[in-house]
């Protein structure tokens, strides 16, 4: 079991926003391990405000990320995570938080990733906005809860919590005629609903952990794949409901179909598109 790998091992978590607040907990809930603190400039990989680009993807970031907290501590773990935020995958006109998140040993030889997508998020912004409509803008993204970035034409600004401060740069770029925009800040200790996704993305990386292989042995044996089809009790034609799960190892590849993992091996005809259209 992952115990042996783990137990009163060091863990490093490779973050400049404070992530280790929802990170560090779940694992202490399950394993006797020592975290160490790190103190390393992860926007020099690229920011959510846009100064510096994110040129590798949430993977090889999160791969990175975890050499450089090797670089400064003696961990024999370290963890990582990368948000992306944008149109949802499937629900193209609904904002979605995309969360990854890596557990890489000093020898890179056992790397396990977990990720998670949520509309749980108040990524928005808003150009030059009229005093009412930046009211209604600070009341949907949870301002002041949920901290913003001011962007002028020769300022940004960002984490801001204060409506005083905000007014200020606002009115300062309404009396000069410059555009700006108010954008939130996706910064992980400035957006408490991103908080809540890297911990909902934690417990999936901990259940792939707790889940070894059947041929290697090695932890990250986890569902890659829900395939759809169980069938109608009633016609007998498949739904849209969850006939098998395909389980993959992260290392090996080795599969495995898990069929009926809901404990039933037929739908109610309620949910047929074919008895119920």
């Amino acid at each position: 079991m992952i115990e042996k790998w783990i137990e009163n091992k060091r863990i490093a978590i490779a973050s400049k926003h404070q992530k280790q607040q929802v990170i560090q907990p779940l694992f202490l809930d399950l394993f006797n391990c020592t975290f160490i603190s790190t103190d390393i400039d992860t926007d020099l990989l690229g920011t959510f405000s846009g100064e510096i680009e994110r040129k590798l993807s949430s993977y090889e970031t999160a791969i990175e990320k975890c050499r450089m907290a090797f670089k400064v501590t003696d961990a024999d773990y370290a963890i990582a995570s990368e948000g992306s935020f944008g149109p949802h995958p499937t629900l193209f006109f609904v904002p979605a938080d995309e969360e990854f998140l890596l557990f890489m040993s000093r020898d890179e030889k056992l790397i396990i990733w977990a990720k998670h997508i949520s509309t749980e998020t108040n990524y928005n912004q808003i150009d030059n906005p009229t005093e009412q409509e930046l009211k209604d803008f600070l009341i949907r993204i949870q301002f002041p809860s949920h901290k913003v970035i001011f962007k002028g034409e020769k300022k940004i600004e960002k984490g801001i919590e204060n409506i005083n401060i905000l007014n200020q740069l606002v009115s300062y770029a309404r009396q000069n005629n410059h555009t700006f925009r108010i954008e939130t800040d996706m910064r992980a200790y400035c957006n408490p609903s991103r908080m809540k996704v890297i911990e909902e993305t934690t417990h999936k990386l901990l259940e792939k952990i707790n889940s070894n292989c059947p041929s290697c042995d090695l932890p990250g044996f986890s569902v890659q794949e829900a395939v759809k089809g169980l069938p109608c009790s009633q016609c007998g034609l498949p739904t849209q409901s969850t006939l098998k799960h395909i389980k993959v190892c992260q290392h090996c590849n080795h599969q495995e179909e898990i069929f009926f993992p809901r404990g039933i091996k037929e739908e109610d005809p309620t949910y047929c598109s074919f008895c119920n259209p």
